[in-house]
C-alpha cells in the first residue's frame, strides 16, 4: 500500500439502476429532478449529476448557490434549482451561473427583479409554500399579499410552485394527504391571481415511492437515488441498490493481554487476550463517534466489534476471532464483504441517527472512487 487506503467506492451501475427504478415509478409525462445537494448525499455531486444527466434527468436540485456553481464549473448543463433559498450577496451568481432560485419572501423577489431589469434578463423562480413542514415557505395568509406584490415586479417569472412533506416516509400518514390537499388548494388560489406555473411539485423520495397521488407533474427524489430507503417500510416499494461502500485497511495489529485499555478515556478494557486492529479512519472521515463500543467492522467476512472510543483519525476493532488476520487486510465500515454486509441503515441505527446523516458526513478527505 503506497497510499492511505481509506476511500468511498461508488457503484455507477447502482446509481443508474436506482435512477431507472425511480423513473419507472412515475408517469412518463411527469418530470424528475435529481437532488444532488450535500455532495450528492456524500456520493460526489459532479459525478452523480453527470450520471443522472446522461440518464435523462430533467433537472437537478442543490441546497446552495455554491453547490450549483461547482456543478456549472464541472460542465453540467441541466437546469439547476437552488432549493435552500438565497441571500442578497448570491443574486449575481444566480444570474451569471443560470441557476433557478427558490423564493419565499418578497424582499428577495424585489432584488431579483431589480437585477433582472439592470441586466436585461428574465429569471425563472420557484416559489415555496409551507403546507406543514414548518421550515421554509409562505404560509397561507401570506399567499395573496406576496403574489399581488409579485405582479408589479418585472423580469421574474414563476416557473414552479413547490412545497415539502414532513412525514411522507410514514406510509400510513394522514398528514401527508392533508398537506397535498392544502397544496393543491393554494395552487388554485395562486392561479386565480393570474399565475400559470409550469411545474407543481412537492414529492420527495418517500412520497414518490409511497404516495402516487403526490407525483403531480414533477418529483424530486434524493436518498433513493443513492440506494438508501427513507424508512424501513419503503423497502417493499422499490428494488434499490446501495451505491456507496466505505472501506479502509488494517494499519496495525496489536496482541494485548486481558485488562488492556483501548483508546481515550479508558472506557474499554479487554476481557481476554485479544488482537486489536487499528484502522486509519475516524470521525473526521465520517465514522460516527457514537459507534464507539456498539458498532462493527467487517474483516474477512466477520463482524468485528469496535473497541473503545472512535477517534478523529483512527478506529480500533477486536479481530481476535478472525482467522489468519493480517495487517493490510480490508476493513469495511459500510458495504459487503463476501456474504456479510453492514448497510448504511445498520450504521445509522447503531449511531442513533438516519442514513442521510451517515452518508452526508463522509468527509471531503475521503476519496470517492467510481467503479
Amino acid at each position: 500500500m503506497e497510499k492511505r487506503p481509506t476511500a468511498a467506492y461508488i457503484n455507477v451501475g447502482a446509481l443508474k439502476h436506482n435512477y431507472s427504478r425511480m423513473r419507472e415509478m412515475i408517469p412518463p409525462d411527469v418530470k424528475m429532478m435529481a437532488r444532488v445537494k450535500a455532495n450528492a448525499y456524500g456520493h460526489g455531486d459532479a459525478q452523480c449529476a453527470r450520471i443522472f444527466e446522461d440518464a435523462g434527468c430533467d433537472s437537478l436540485g442543490v441546497a446552495l448557490p455554491e453547490e450549483g456553481a461547482a456543478l456549472r464549473k464541472a460542465g453540467i448543463k441541466l437546469p439547476i434549482v437552488v432549493l435552500g433559498g438565497i441571500f442578497p450577496g448570491q443574486i449575481k451568481d444566480i444570474f451569471e451561473l443560470d441557476l433557478t432560485p427558490v423564493v419565499f419572501d418578497i424582499s428577495t423577489a424585489r432584488l431579483l427583479s431589480s437585477y433582472a431589469r439592470s441586466s436585461g434578463k428574465t429569471k425563472d423562480i420557484h416559489v415555496k409554500l409551507d403546507t406543514g413542514m414548518g421550515r421554509l415557505g409562505l404560509l397561507a395568509h401570506q399567499i395573496a399579499p406576496f403574489f399581488n406584490a409579485l405582479k408589479d415586479l418585472p423580469g421574474i417569472r414563476v416557473q414552479a410552485l413547490i412545497s415539502h412533506f414532513s412525514e411522507s416516509e410514514d406510509v400510513e400518514s394522514s398528514f401527508t394527504k392533508d398537506q397535498l390537499n392544502a397544496f393543491v388548494e393554494i395552487v388554485e388560489e395562486i392561479k386565480e391571481l393570474g399565475f400559470d406555473p409550469e411545474f407543481i411539485d412537492m414529492a420527495n423520495s418517500a412520497a414518490a415511492m409511497a404516495h402516487p397521488d403526490t407525483h403531480l407533474n414533477l418529483v424530486r427524489p434524493g436518498i433513493s437515488l443513492y440506494g438508501a430507503y427513507p424508512s424501513p417500510a419503503l423497502k417493499q416499494k422499490a428494488d434499490l441498490k446501495p451505491a456507496l461502500q466505505l472501506k479502509t485497511r488494517i494499519l496495525l495489529l496489536k496482541n494485548v493481554p486481558a485488562g488492556f485499555f483501548v483508546s481515550y478515556g479508558r472506557k474499554f478494557a479487554t476481557t481476554r487476550e485479544s488482537v486489536i486492529a487499528t484502522l486509519p479512519i475516524g470521525y473526521a472521515d465520517g465514522v460516527p463517534r457514537r459507534l464507539s463500543g456498539v458498532g462493527s467492522i467487517l474483516v474477512r467476512g466477520k463482524k468485528c466489534p469496535i473497541t473503545g472510543v472512535v477517534t478523529m483519525d483512527m478506529t480500533m476493532c477486536d479481530v481476535t476471532d478472525v482467522p489468519d488476520v493480517t495487517a493490510g487486510d480490508e476493513a469495511v465500515i459500510i458495504g459487503s464483504q463476501g456474504p456479510a454486509s453492514i448497510t448504511v441503515e445498520d450504521v445509522a441505527a447503531q449511531a442513533g441517527t438516519i442514513s442521510y446523516e451517515i452518508l452526508c458526513n463522509i468527509s471531503g478527505r475521503v476519496p470517492r472512487i467510481y467503479v
